[in-house]
C-alpha cells in the first residue's frame, strides 16, 4: 500500500466510524476558546473544563481580563500546569487582542502567534476551530499518531508532521483530521499501552504490523 492508499484508507475509515469529530474543549465564543486553548498547554482538557466556568463568570471578556491582576487570574487558574507563566499570558493576550485586534479573535494563524501563550500548534487549533481554516494542529496525539500508522516518513518535529499531513489531506478535510487524530490518540492510541487489538487501522498501521507477536 502506498502513501496514497493509506491516506485514503486512513480517511475511509475516520469518516465512518467518527463522523463528528470536534474539541473537547468547552467554549460559547472565539474569547473563551481561545482561554481555554492557552490553559490546555500541557494540562487535561478535563481540568481546563474544571477552571474556566467560574474563570469566565470573572473575565467575560479580553477588555475585564486585561484589568487583572497576575494573582487573581492565578487564584482561578493555579490547578493547572504552570500556573504562573499562563497568567501572565493570559493578561498579556487579553491586553494585545484588544489594543492591537480590537477585542476580535484574528483568523490568520500569524497574527495569533503574536498573542502571549500561543505557539504555532495553539494558533491553528484556534483558526481551525473558529474560522474553519484548513490547518492540521500538531499536538502529542497526532505526532505520536501520524508516525505509528505511518503517515508520515523520518518527521522528527511537530512542523515536519504538520508539513506531511498538510501535504496529504484534503483542505477541506484538514480542520475535521486535526480532531480524529487527536482523540484516535487520546482514547485508542495511547502512549504507554495502545489498544491495538480495539484498533479499525491495525491493519494498515506500521506500528502494530512491527511490533505484533508472530504467529506460530
Amino acid at each position: 500500500m502506498d502513501k496514497k492508499e493509506l491516506y485514503k484508507y486512513v480517511i475511509d475509515y475516520f469518516q465512518k466510524s467518527m463522523p463528528i469529530a470536534e474539541t473537547e474543549l468547552k467554549y460559547e465564543n472565539p474569547y473563551q476558546l481561545i482561554v481555554a486553548v492557552l490553559l490546555s498547554a500541557q494540562c487535561t482538557d478535563v481540568r481546563v473544563n474544571k477552571i474556566t466556568p467560574e474563570f469566565f463568570r470573572k473575565f467575560p471578556n479580553p477588555e475585564s481580563l486585561k484589568e487583572a491582576t497576575t494573582e487573581e487570574v492565578y487564584e482561578l487558574i493555579k490547578s493547572c500546569s504552570y500556573p504562573n507563566n499562563k497568567a501572565k499570558h493570559l493578561i498579556g493576550m487579553a491586553r494585545i487582542l484588544v489594543e492591537k485586534f480590537g477585542g476580535k479573535v484574528p483568523e490568520d494563524v500569524n497574527e495569533l502567534q503574536k498573542l502571549p501563550g500561543i505557539g504555532r500548534k495553539s494558533a491553528n487549533v484556534i483558526a481551525s476551530i473558529i474560522y474553519n481554516k484548513p490547518t492540521i494542529a500538531v499536538d502529542t496525539h497526532v505526532f505520536r499518531v501520524a508516525n505509528r500508522i505511518g503517515l508520515v516518513s523520518n518527521a522528527k518535529t511537530p512542523l515536519a508532521v504538520e508539513k506531511q499531513l498538510t501535504e496529504n489531506i484534503p483542505a477541506e478535510l484538514r480542520p475535521i483530521a486535526h480532531h480524529w487524530l487527536i482523540l484516535h490518540g487520546r482514547y485508542t492510541c495511547t502512549a504507554k499501552k495502545p489498544k491495538c487489538n480495539k484498533c479499525g487501522l491495525k491493519e494498515v498501521c506500521k506500528f502494530f504490523n512491527e511490533n505484533k507477536t508472530p504467529q506460530k
